[in-house]
């Protein structure tokens, strides 16, 4: 991924694939795959419906990496 050209967007996380991957589907309608980075896979656990802001490349708008994730208040 190209750290200078990156840039950041948020999304919902639609679905939990294997493997620490998600579904996330952005505010224009466009689905892609995320993956947590490094060191927070182990710690990072998302469900559908949680916001979540990703990093992605310019060169491949298919797959994002999560950043930040803000959990939704489910009561």
């Amino acid at each position: 991924m190209a750290g200078a050209n990156a840039f950041q967007v948020e999304g919902i996380v639609t679905a939990v694939l294997p493997k620490q991957l998600f579904r996330v589907r952005l505010a224009n309608g466009h689905e892609l795959t995320a993956y947590a980075l490094g060191a927070a896979k182990r710690t990072f656990a998302a469900r559908a419906g949680d916001t979540v802001k990703l990093q992605m490349s310019p060169y491949d708008l298919s797959e994002g990496r999560i950043v930040v994730e803000t959990k939704t208040d489910l009561q």
